[in-house]
Formats: C-alpha cells, sequence, structure tokens
C-alpha cells in the first residue's frame, strides 16, 4: 500500500527506550558503487543503501554494461548487498554521435556529477539528464573541469542535459571549484587513479571540505581487485534519532533513544553531529554538518536561545532550496509566527512554541524527516507527500512507528481518513 498524500504524527505521551538502525550511507554507497566498477573483479558491498538515489546508479551502471546482482540485508530493510563485477577502469558500453547512451540521473546530484566523470572513462558519447529540478542544479565547475582535462562536454548552459564524450583516460590535471559542491571535486577523485588526473581545489574552505576527506579516504582504501566492503550507517539518516532524543529529553526529562552501530571512520561529516546537541548559538554547513545541518535547523525552536546557521548557500541548489523551504515551514507552525530568519547566507533562529501545521516537503526527503521528527513532541504536524523519503530512506516512517526497542512507537495517521496506519503500511519503498 502507497502511502496517503498527507499523513500526521501523534506526538509521544511518555518517554521511549530504543536503539534504532538506520540503513547504509548514501554518501558511501554511490561512491563504492563507481568504485567497485572501476575496480578488477567481483566486490560485494554489504549494507549498501537501497533507495532511489542509489537505485539510479546502479541502473546507469547497468546501462553502461556492467554486471550487477543484488540481494536482500536480513539485518536492514532498507539496505542490499550489491555484487559488481568490475572492468579494471574499462567502461564496456558507449554511444555514437547518432545515437548517444542515455543515462537518466533523476534528482540524484551524486549520480549525476560521478558519472559524468566516470563515462569520459568509456569511449563513446553519453547522454546525462534529469528531472527539472535536476536540470536547474549546477554543474559548470565540474564540466570546465572536464574540459581542461581534454575532455568533450556539450551543454549550452553548463547545466544538464549534457553530452560528454568519453576518450578514455588522458592523463592531465585541472582546477575545479567547490563553491556551490563538493560533489564536483569527489567525481573527479573517483577516476583520478584510472584516469591519470591531479585535481587541484577552489572555493571557500577548499582545504576543509569533509565529503572530498571522504572521496579521497575511501578511493585510497577500496579494494581495487575486488573482495568486500562494508558500507557503515548513515549518519545523516541517523540525526534525525538523535534529534528525537534530545526533544523527549527537554519533554519528558529523560529519553534513552540511540543509533545502533553509530559510524565512527570519521568519514561522515555528519556523525558529529551528536556533539552538536545542546545546540551551539553558531553552526555552520561549510564547516560543522553536512545535510544534518537541517535536522538542527528545525530544533532551533526549542533552543533555550538564537542559534545562527551560517554559510548555507550550498543549501540553496539542492533538492529543492532549503533555506526558503525551511523558514517557510518553520514560521508557519511557530508562535507568533516568525521564529526564523534570513540574514544573507544565515538562517537566525530563535526559540519560540510550536503549533500544528500543513507541511510542505517540496519533495525533498529531508524536509519531510525533519519535520516528522518535530511531530514527535508536536501536536497537529501534518506532512505532504511522506513518500519522498524514498529518495535516502524508504523505511523511515517504520522506524518511527515501529514499537520500541527497535523503532520510536509512535502513531501516524492518514490525515484526511483519520485511519491509523499500519507499520506495512509505511514501508514506503
Amino acid at each position: 500500500m502507497a502511502l496517503p498524500y498527507l499523513i500526521e504524527i501523534l506526538p509521544l505521551t511518555a518517554s521511549v527506550c530504543a536503539a534504532v538502525s538506520v540503513p547504509g550511507s548514501k554518501s558511501i554507497t554511490n561512491r563504492a558503487l563507481i568504485l567497485a566498477a572501476l575496480a578488477r573483479g567481483i566486490t560485494t558491498l554489504k549494507g549498501a543503501l537501497w533507495s532511489e538515489d542509489t537505485q539510479v546508479m546502479v541502473e546507469c551502471l547497468r546501462k553502461l554494461g556492467f554486471e550487477i546482482t543484488i540481494e536482500q540485508d536480513a539485518a536492514e530493510a532498507s539496505n542490499r548487498s550489491i555484487k559488481i563485477t568490475g572492468c579494471g577502469g574499462q567502461v564496456p558500453r558507449g554511444g555514437t554521435s547518432g545515437e548517444p547512451l542515455d543515462l537518466f540521473v533523476g534528482n540524484a546530484g551524486t549520480a549525476a556529477r560521478f558519472l559524468a566523470a566516470f563515462v569520459c572513462l568509456g569511449n563513446g558519447i553519453y547522454r546525462l539528464d534529469g528531472v527539472p529540478r535536476m536540470r536547474e542544479r549546477p554543474q559548470r565547475a565540474l564540466f570546465e573541469a572536464l574540459r581542461q582535462l581534454g575532455y568533450r562536454v556539450d551543454s549550452p548552459n553548463d547545466k544538464l542535459p549534457a553530452l560528454i564524450h568519453g576518450e578514455g583516460p588522458k592523463p592531465g590535471s585541472c582546477q575545479v571549484s567547490i563553491d556551490e559542491s563538493s560533489q564536483f571535486a569527489s567525481a573527479l577523485a573517483l577516476s583520478a587513479r584510472i584516469g591519470g588526473w591531479q585535481i587541484a581545489l577552489t572555493g571557500n574552505n577548499s582545504e576543509e571540505s569533509p565529503y572530498f576527506e571522504m572521496t579521497r579516504e575511501l578511493a585510497a582504501t577500496f579494494p581495487k581487485e575486488g573482495g568486500r566492503f562494508e558500507i557503515e550507517p548513515d549518519a545523516s539518516s541517523g540525526s534525525y534519532f538523535w534529534a528525537a532524543r534530545w526533544l523527549l529529553e527537554r519533554r519528558f526529562g529523560k529519553a534513552d533513544v540511540s543509533v545502533r552501530e553509530w559510524p565512527l571512520s570519521k568519514w561522515q561529516v555528519d556523525a558529529r553531529f551528536p556533539g552538536y546537541l545542546p545546540l551551539k548559538s553558531n553552526i555552520s554547513r561549510e564547516s560543522d554538518l553536512g545535510d544534518s545541518i537541517m535536522t538542527a535547523i528545525v530544533l532551533a525552536p526549542f533552543a533555550d536561545a538564537p542559534v545562527d546557521f551560517n554559510e548555507l548557500g550550498r543549501l540553496r541548489v539542492q533538492e529543492t532550496e532549503r533555506v526558503h523551504a525551511l523558514k517557510n515551514e518553520l514560521n508557519k507552525c511557530s508562535e507568533p509566527g516568525i521564529c526564523a530568519i534570513e540574514i544573507g547566507e544565515t538562517l537566525r533562529v530563535t526559540p519560540a512554541a510550536l503549533h500544528g501545521a500543513e507541511i510542505e516537503t517540496y519533495h525533498d526527503h529531508r524536509m519531510a524527516m525533519c519535520f516528522a521528527t518535530l511531530g514527535l513532541v508536536t501536536q497537529g504536524i501534518r506532512i505532504r507527500n511522506p513518500a519522498c523519503v524514498k529518495k535516502t530512506f524508504p523505511d523511515f516512517f517504520q522506524k518511527l512507528a515501529t514499537p520500541a526497542p527497535h523503532g520510536l512507537g509512535a502513531k501516524i495517521i492518514d490525515s484526511n481518513s483519520g485511519a491509523s496506519l499500519n507499520i506495512a503500511d509505511l514501508f514506503a519503498q
């Protein structure tokens, strides 16, 4: 059964004791898929996230000619064990000028950027395209870097759709700006060993990009002759349950909620999230937290003092204009009506009482999950299009509704009919 278009999360009436599992890291899974395709022989990815974004990557790799098999993961419904037969740096298939090989990436920024660099190692012409929002998202810095390396990239506005002419490895050097996204540099780094590319980063905080550092460490340690690679749980997805713990502690005085197998590798910047509770007065998207800064923003009305969330420019060019979306939806459910204001690239959130509201998700999975977390302690939070969570966390609402100790035991209802949804209904895959 598909999730209803509008659901309501009923507030918990008592604290809970739960240890929740979350799916594998999307960032690591999509990087590992590229690295496994570049390796020689069979690589098995254990604990790989199976969501819209990673399915897009798998289907594109299959279209490129890679043999991939997928098995269920007994420990986590949103994970899979994925076996990929790598070709030692070869890309098996390519298109022609008359019939380019089409790769559709949906609204998956990682797939769009990683594949753009990857197919340069092939021989042929590839057309990358996505949904309308993906056509709006920036690509220029990556395309310019690929041109510096000698590859032809045809795009009238340096966005998707784009035709990329693969010509195999071309040793050389390039500069790439990460002002808009570190994924540009990560895309190059994943294929750099085979391509013979030397990459120099430019832009704000270019020496401190945690996502690029993750990519470099993964590329250095990944098995290059096949083997087994374990993917750790997704820290961004785990942030919602650490947030739930903090909210329940404030509401009931205590709470014992944790995320199982919390990542310790330091590859994921959002593994820092528990250390930002209680909220600090200034938190940066560029140097402190990644996507989990959105979780922190929706918690800020419950803080003891105003919080400034700084350097948020990258949030504006992701699945939606996230700064605008967060401000709008927080103000919609706050008393007296304005608790979040924009000041340049800063969003200042002041403490405020919250009330129920119908939350627009803008087809953005993180908007849905952030505001659903608020529903655990706020009466009347209703989420539009909750199924958008399938982009990165297909069984998120299951985790909210599953009884402790494996979930939070929240009751979720169909807002239109008032009927309770059972746990099976809440798996939005």
